[in-house]
């Protein structure tokens, strides 16, 4: 008998040995699930594409992406992410403003360079960007891993605009976020929020007569169908940010927060390269597509009035945001002054 229970003993432990390298094993080969807002072949899923790749050549974790629709619209994703459920999200400041006031900053008009290699410098050198917002992600639970540009903001609408008079009582979809309401207030539109998944629709049926995207966006989502004018104000350029949840980042093996950290790093540095002539091919996709499309360019003497609203914009932002965000804007003045002419 005693034999017996000894032979049991040396199984159990056998069994339990095996079932602990079992899950040694699981821990050391993951699954990580990875959203964004946008189709697997534009900006964001290219980026996303590449982060996935250089996770998975350089361990044996496996990265699960999900496209734009497949689990919701961006603030289920968001919900998602700070919940746990997704590891990764990809989410433009403009509906994390919500969630972050100071990430608003991004829409103040006129604030970010119209320059490529201004704008790629900024987004490698910020203070404000990998210091200061990485802390404000971080009370949210979220682990702020880079934000990068997707293209300079066109503006789509049925007739052609050249002044803010050609706003009038034009409804304009924005995102979700109250500065980008303010600054289509100061442009002289009617803004009206309203869900990506509602835009292409909402145009169809002149629910909504304009909107705002980079040009290669405009083209992969046909925005240009249902719309007859293309306007280039200068006015902004997308932004987008990838986080991690942080209590699932914050317990990672150091090693994993490299791998992390350099497929991110790996995966921006190829999203800057990547973008290098993509919106003026669009542009050229559309007129093919759509030769009676009317591009117009603003001059400095057109733009002059839209840049005339940006300090009401930028003064709304301290407004919502006081100190905290007068900080935040602050610093990315201060950043923006020290790559000018790079």
């Amino acid at each position: 008998m005693a034999m017996n229970t000894s032979i049991k003993g040396v199984l159990c432990g056998a069994v339990a040995a095996v079932t602990l390298m079992g899950g040694m094993a699981t821990a050391q080969a993951d699954t990580w699930r990875y959203a964004f807002e946008e189709a697997l072949t534009e900006v964001q899923g290219v980026y996303a594409t590449k982060f996935k790749e250089e996770i998975e050549a350089n361990s044996d974790h496996e990265v699960q992406l999900f496209p734009f629709g497949t689990l919701g619209e961006s603030a289920d994703i968001m919900e998602q992410a700070q919940a746990g459920i997704l590891q990764f999200v990809d989410q433009s400041p403009g509906f994390t403003g919500s969630l972050i006031p100071e990430a608003q900053v991004f829409f103040v008009p006129y604030l970010l360079p119209t320059d490529t290699k201004e704008l790629n410098a900024f987004f490698r050198t910020s203070k404000a960007i990998h210091e200061d917002f990485k802390d404000l992600y971080a009370k949210q639970g979220l682990e702020l891993l880079t934000m990068f540009p997707e293209g300079e903001v066109a503006m789509t609408t049925k007739k052609p605009v050249t002044s803010p008079k050609d706003l009038d009582e034009v409804k304009f979809r924005v995102m979700t976020n109250p500065l980008l309401v303010e600054t289509y207030k100061a442009f002289g539109a009617t803004p009206t929020p309203l869900p990506w998944g509602e835009v292409y629709g909402g145009l169809q049926t002149n629910i909504i007569q304009g909107q705002e995207n980079p040009t290669s966006f405009i083209e992969s989502t046909k925005l240009y169908e249902v719309t007859d004018a293309i306007t280039y104000a200068g006015h902004n350029n997308f932004t987008t940010a990838v986080m991690a949840n942080k209590e699932f980042f914050d317990g990672l093996s150091d090693a994993d927060k490299k791998l992390v950290s350099d497929a991110s790093k790996a995966a921006f540095d190829y999203i800057l390269d990547y973008q290098k002539g993509l919106e003026k091919e669009a542009l050229d996709k559309i007129e093919a597509a759509k030769p009676d499309m009317v591009v117009t360019v603003l001059t400095e003497e057109q733009r002059a009035p839209f840049k005339a609203a940006a300090p009401e914009v930028e003064a709304k932002f301290i407004e919502m945001t006081g100190d905290s965000g007068k900080a935040i804007l602050d610093q990315m003045k201060a950043d923006l002054k020290a790559v000018e002419g790079k």
